[in-house]
């Protein structure tokens, strides 16, 4: 079947690489496609989201996802990721700790359901969690194929313990930011937050990116360098951070 992006309400950013904007929470999935490989960034909200992600996505790339990037553990972002069965999955080091044990799962399931989302999806989605095949500490170059490579960063703490960004090179080079970047809506720092941390981690985003790079936030519309750094100044103030 082939499909343009347009046609299933992704937005097209660059060359084999684009976004979309999933309902409710407006979080943002990203897709890179090279010659027989796909990442995908973040796997939605509940198992059936993700499932359908995945379709689109194969749709898209004409082939099966063979990666996925979770750039944080918030359930919006990570309770699709069974969905992408046979998917090299990566996270930042230590995402696996928020994943394991009874505590730490009941803390997911809850903050799910008191954001809205169905009790029984959630206790689906938290009994199929998956840890991170590959932990990134610091950066990782990630070989597609057919000479693309796509840079993981650990960047964090800031949003939370565990963020990681994804940079695409290309004309123009697109940065998938997690929701250390929101536009659609003020920065959330829950109580897994670092907020001491996150301006320092937007100048690195900044500095991996650069002026000219599309940035594309965990929820809202792309920006550019200067929304990233209005942003990174409103959080320094709002948090008290100096630098």
């Amino acid at each position: 079947m082939t499909v343009t992006w347009e046609e299933l309400g992704w937005e097209r950013l660059a060359a084999g690489v684009g976004r979309c904007r999933l309902p409710v929470w407006d979080c943002t999935a990203g897709l890179v496609v090279g010659d027989g490989t796909a990442l995908i960034v973040d796997a939605g909200s509940s198992l059936g989201e993700g499932a359908r992600l995945r379709t689109q996505a194969q749709w898209l790339a004409g082939h099966r996802v063979t990666h996925l990037a979770l750039t944080h553990p918030h359930f919006d972002h990570a309770f699709g990721a069974a969905a992408f069965a046979g998917a090299e999955v990566y996270g930042a080091v230590g995402m696996d700790t928020v994943f394991a044990g009874r505590h730490a799962r009941e803390e997911l399931r809850a903050d799910a359901v008191r954001h809205g989302l169905d009790a029984a999806v959630a206790e689906e989605a938290v009994d199929a969690l998956i840890h991170p095949h590959h932990q990134v500490s610091g950066e990782w170059t990630l070989d597609l194929d057919d000479g693309r490579q796509v840079l993981l960063a650990n960047v964090g703490p800031a949003h939370t313990a565990h963020d990681l960004v994804v940079l695409v090179p290309g004309d123009p080079e697109v940065v998938f930011c997690g929701d250390l970047v929101e536009e659609s809506g003020e920065p959330q720092a829950g109580a897994d937050a670092v907020p001491s941390h996150w301006p320092a981690a937007l100048d690195r985003l900044l500095e991996l990116g650069g002026e000219d790079a599309l940035y594309v936030p965990g929820h809202g519309a792309v920006v550019d360098a200067e929304f990233v750094r209005r942003q990174r100044d409103a959080l320094a103030a709002r948090f008290g951070v100096s630098g």
